[in-house]
């Protein structure tokens, strides 16, 4: 396996590529040695700050959702192959996509070659002391995010601390799963030592002490799930290979996760909404704000520059001119529950009469349906709908006998080839404000929130048994939401499962359920049904006055088939990857 490069020059950074010796022996005038970058502050910060490009963010054409039970991306870029659980190491389809970067082992391993380089030299610097510290604390914290993504995708991986040359060529086997969720933890431990607990202005967005504690709450959660410790097929890569004490597993997650908490450093955003409508307002809210006590740590966009995430353009309805994209499917919608806790059913004739009514509060903060207001329609549109509520009913039968199709559907008037198939489409992270197509957001992305945090000390203290604990931090996040509180009379798998539907919807869209139904080992269940979507018919005497619509049918429709495969518990490293390095193994099934 040979090393992975990234040289930046719009940076100033090099990593590690040595003078050429000869004849000729000429210093590139692109390129900075590293005792040239190591011996000015300006340039050692501009190499930290590379860094954290490569964490990504979740805001891509391409979400993660779309290749999880959350939504459909209807342009499909490889994502098919991948929920038919077709794929092969050397044909890994979406997974090899620019826009999942952040998840895949190459791009990985190039970003914890800066940490490396960057650990290797930084103690010899002669920079402001408690400064350097600081640096120190942040690089420990991005080799531990970079190998947790490593890890989520594919287990056990080679823990490399050591900088190679550009020239040396070496072959490193992977070490087990247990040897890298220690070694993330110690990162994550040393990180915390050293970092802040907080920034001002322009270090906003930097890893802090309650970054690097999230981070190690995260990964113990998951190092005590079962996909680790009863997998059948598990071997030393991919979970524990003797019997743990799974007890001291959650344990260890419930302190994580407890030691965050105890910062007190953060909070719910607006805990206490009034009404059903504010707590859904404030649930979108919470996505759009650029910091928030709710924010441990984020990815910040400045469009300024170029930069920022395009959620408006990549997600919205095709009918205001944009591009559908990930489109939530009934799956989901269907796990939102009723306003008052109950389940939402379609055998039930009030449930089914009017399926976007009294639901929980946060669906209507995540999810776009028919008849949702949203903004004005662009002016080119707005004859069509002066009120500008989403349409994606399937046919509307006028009394003139006419039918018409929903403006943001696959049979629109004003664009067909953008519309979703599921009869859904996104509302979070989307910042209504912004009416033009090609705006770019300045609204980050959330690494991690406390409302995560909130989730992982619950889990733990389910599986503990430690059932008071768990209602207690559930319901403040029910409280938020606008949902009534759980019960402390609840077993501990009749709250298992709500924790685990509370989970689902808290965290929608956020890079979460991809990795939670394959560590609860759930995704031969959910990951095998066909995605479904709706066909809205309905009768009316006005295409543009929605009070004049009557005689609401809902039929459940199959958008795309999809298939389970074992294999999918973890991703296939890419077959150029196993060539250059002969002591890599492969990961079961591929």
């Amino acid at each position: 396996m040979r090393p992975h490069i990234r040289i930046s020059a719009a940076v100033l950074v090099l990593l590690g590529v040595p003078a050429c010796n000869g004849v000729l022996d000429l210093t590139p005038t692109d390129q900075l040695s590293d005792a040239a970058v190591f011996a000015d502050p300006k340039l050692t910060q501009a190499f930290l700050n590379d860094m954290y490009r490569g964490m990504g963010h979740g805001l891509y054409e391409i979400m993660l959702a779309s290749v999880s039970d959350e939504t459909h991306f209807i342009h499909d870029y490889h994502t098919s192959e991948i929920v038919t659980s077709i794929i092969t190491s050397s044909y890994r389809a979406a997974l090899d996509d620019p826009r999942f970067s952040h998840f895949n082992w190459s791009s990985n391993f190039s970003r914890i070659r800066q940490t490396n380089i960057f650990l290797s030299h930084i103690d010899a610097t002669t920079f402001d002391a408690a400064w350097k510290q600081r640096m120190k604390g942040e690089a420990y914290f991005l080799r531990a995010y970079f190998y947790h993504n490593l890890m989520r995708m594919y287990g056990g991986v080679p823990l490399i601390t050591k900088v190679y040359g550009l020239n040396e060529d070496y072959k490193v086997a992977r070490n087990s799963f247990k040897e890298t969720v220690d070694f993330i933890v110690a990162n994550a431990d040393s990180a915390a030592a050293l970092l802040p607990t907080s920034y001002t202005g322009a270090d906003v967005g930097r890893a802090t002490k309650g970054a690097a504690l999230a981070l190690k709450a995260r990964v113990l959660l998951y190092a005590a799930s079962d996909l680790y410790n009863v997998n059948p097929s598990a071997n030393a890569l991919t979970g524990y290979t003797t019997p743990q004490d799974r007890t001291a597993l959650w344990r260890a997650a419930k302190n994580a996760a407890q030691a965050v908490m105890d910062l007190g450093s953060y909070g719910l955003f607006r805990p206490t909404p009034a009404s059903s409508q504010e707590a859904a307002q404030n649930y979108a809210d919470l996505f759009l704000q650029k910091t928030s006590q709710e924010a441990i740590m984020s990815r910040f966009f400045l469009t300024t520059r170029d930069d920022g995430a395009y959620p408006n353009r990549d997600d919205g309805p095709n009918g205001y001119h944009t591009w559908g994209g990930n489109t939530p499917i009934q799956n989901l919608v269907d796990d939102y529950r009723m306003a008052d806790g109950s389940k939402f059913d379609w055998n039930n004739p009030a449930h089914a009469a009017a399926p976007y009514q009294n639901r929980d509060p946060r669906f209507y903060g995540s999810i776009l349906h028919d008849g949702a207001p949203w903004r004005a329609r662009p002016t080119d549109v707005k004859n069509l709908d002066p009120a500008g509520t989403i349409q994606t009913f399937r046919q509307l039968k006028l009394s003139d006998g006419s039918v018409v199709a929903g403006l943001d559907t696959r049979d629109s008037p004003v664009e067909n080839w953008n519309g979703a198939y599921s009869g859904y489409y996104l509302r979070k992270f989307i910042d209504p404000s912004l009416n033009a197509q090609f705006t770019r957001q300045e609204v980050p992305w959330i690494f991690f929130r406390y409302a995560e945090v909130l989730l992982n000390y619950a889990e733990a203290s389910i599986e503990l048994n430690e059932l008071g604990d768990a209602v207690n931090v559930l319901n403040q996040i029910r409280l938020r939401a606008g949902m009534p509180p759980f019960s402390a009379g609840l077993g501990q798998a009749a709250l298992r499962d709500e924790y685990r539907n509370e989970r689902r919807v808290e965290m929608v869209f956020e890079e979460q359920r991809f990795f939670d139904v394959r560590r609860w080992m759930i995704a031969p269940a959910v990951l095998s049904k066909v995605a479904g979507g709706i066909n809205i018919f309905v009768e009316g005497t006005s295409s543009t006055d929605r009070s004049t619509w009557k005689n609401y049918r809902y039929v459940i429709d199959t958008i795309q088939a999809r298939a389970w495969d074992n294999k999918l518990y973890f991703m296939p490293i890419h077959i150029n990857e196993m060539n250059r390095n002969g002591l890599l193994t492969q990961n079961p099934g591929y």
